[in-house]
């Protein structure tokens, strides 16, 4: 997302021109937003202290009046030799400091970016995409916990959160590389998305917006692309990552999956409208219409595929 100046003046690091369009559509919808999730790149500061004052500054409307939750991404943490998993300069040399200690986030060791939290209807785990996530490793044990212990009966909408695209996108530099996705990403992580019944995946870092089909390996397992129902087949993908730096370019080649594409600044809306109904909307940050949507409305007993609520487990942990 980024910062802007109101008054048209140019700024250091001067390419998050949609931050504030995506600011004021935000605040003018206050009312009916209960949380926002910020996932990654959230300021574009590089190591200057005045741009975090000067963000935290824009977006006071919204986050002093409801949680604003962030991500870890490789503008806030990225810096060789000090523990992040990639290695380039993308932080400045801010190491996720700032990030780590102006915004609050429920985990015990703020270094290590990933954590859960319930809220209404959603149970959300937020990976950190800056640390390792491969199998074997503490976050990817935690990973697999966060969606294991998801009481699908309070909290039925199950919601991972990453900043960069660990399943899938169309960006051009994805695939240039041949995977459409972050190297090891989907790979190590499809089997949990699967085995737990992950209704959605965000995801950051490709500035523009996508979602696919409900997907698994590559093969989208339902031709629908406005509403789906009944049992669980496979996670649906989402890159939101259009909130306000200068947008990235797709690749020309077209693929089965991508269901919908848009090349400009904009946010998504979730809205549970109970425990068997929820609404995706996609909006641009120019005039907050919705330009694409997608409903999902499955029983509780669907997600888990047992026959009658008595006979469900309480969260897919349960055996």
């Amino acid at each position: 997302m980024g910062k802007a100046e109101r008054d048209g003046s140019n700024e250091y690091n001067n390419f998050q021109p949609g931050s504030l369009n995506t600011t004021d559509r935000l605040v003018e919808d206050l009312e009916n937003i209960d949380i926002v999730f910020h996932i990654g790149d959230i300021v574009y500061a590089n190591g200057y202290i005045s741009q975090w004052d000067q963000f935290t500054s824009q977006i006071e409307p919204i986050a002093s009046h409801v949680p604003y939750m962030i991500a870890s991404g490789n503008h806030e943490r990225d810096w060789p030799n000090t523990g992040s998993f990639y290695k380039n300069l993308d932080s400045g040399g801010e190491c996720g400091v700032p990030a780590q200690t102006t915004f609050y986030v429920p985990t015990n060791n703020r270094d290590k970016f990933w954590y859960s939290t319930d809220y209404g209807m959603f149970h959300f785990c937020i990976a950190d995409s800056e640390h390792d996530w491969r199998e074997g490793t503490e976050q990817y044990k935690f990973i697999e916990k966060c969606f294991a212990s998801a009481d699908r009966q309070k909290q039925p909408w199950l919601v991972f959160i990453a900043h960069r695209v660990l399943g899938y996108s169309s960006a051009s530099w994805y695939a240039e590389e041949g995977a459409f996705e972050e190297p090891m990403g989907r790979e190590m992580l499809q089997k949990l998305w699967q085995k737990y019944k992950v209704d959605l995946a965000f995801y950051g870092h490709v500035h523009n917006y996508e979602r696919t089909c409900p997907i698994y390996e590559n093969i989208c397992v339902s031709s629908e692309r406005s509403h789906y129902s009944g049992t669980f087949n496979a996670t649906i993908h989402v890159v939101a990552g259009g909130g306000g730096c200068a947008l990235a370019d797709y690749t020309t080649l077209q693929t089965s999956w991508s269901y919908f594409k848009d090349h400009d600044y904009g946010f998504v809306k979730l809205t549970a409208f109970n425990h068997s109904s929820l609404l995706l909307e996609y909006k641009k940050s120019s005039d907050g219409k919705v330009y694409d949507q997608f409903w999902i409305t499955r029983e509780y007993r669907d997600i888990l595929g047992c026959d009658t609520i008595g006979n469900c487990p309480s969260t897919t942990l349960a055996s």
